[in-house]
C-alpha cells in the first residue's frame, strides 16, 4: 500500500495501527503459488524545519512456517516487558496527555498530582 492509495494486487487483508508519529501496517499478501504471508510495516513521519516532511519505512516479511515461533517469541517479549515495567508508559514523550509531576509542600513527595496515561490495548495474535 502506498501513500497515494495504490493497493498492490496481492494484498488480501489489511489492518492499520496508528501510534503517534508511527503507523503500523499489517498486510496479508498472496504468493504466486497461492499461499499467504504477512508483512508488517512501520512508517514513521519526520518533519523538517521548513515544514516539509518525509516517511521512513521498515518492513518485515513473515511466512507461515515462522508464525508459531514468531508469535511465541513476541508474546514472551511482551510478557517480560509488562512483568518487569508494567503497562504504564514511563517516558513523558510517549504520553499524549502527560501532566508533569509536582511535589506538594511535603518533603517526601508522597502527594503527587495525578499522571494521566492511556491504557495499552491488548492485541490478540490468534488470527495470524
Amino acid at each position: 500500500m502506498s501513500d497515494k492509495g495504490f493497493v498492490e494486487k496481492d494484498e488480501i487483508f489489511s489492518k492499520v495501527l496508528r501510534a503517534g508519529r508511527r503507523t503500523y501496517f499489517f498486510d496479508v499478501r498472496g504468493t504466486k503459488a497461492g499461499d499467504y504471508y504477512l508483512t508488517i510495516t512501520e512508517s514513521k513521519k519526520f518533519t523538517h524545519d521548513d515544514g516539509s516532511y518525509h516517511y521512513k519505512k521498515h518492513k518485515i516479511y513473515l511466512y507461515k512456517e515462522d508464525f508459531a515461533a514468531f508469535k511465541e517469541n513476541l508474546e514472551e517479549m511482551i510478557d517480560f516487558v509488562i512483568n518487569e515495567k508494567g503497562e504504564e508508559v514511563i517516558s513523558e514523550r510517549h504520553q499524549k496527555d502527560f501532566k508533569k509531576e509536582t511535589y506538594s509542600d511535603e518533603e517526601d513527595g508522597s502527594n503527587l498530582e495525578e499522571v494521566t496515561t492511556e491504557k495499552f490495548t491488548d492485541i490478540s495474535f490468534d488470527d495470524i
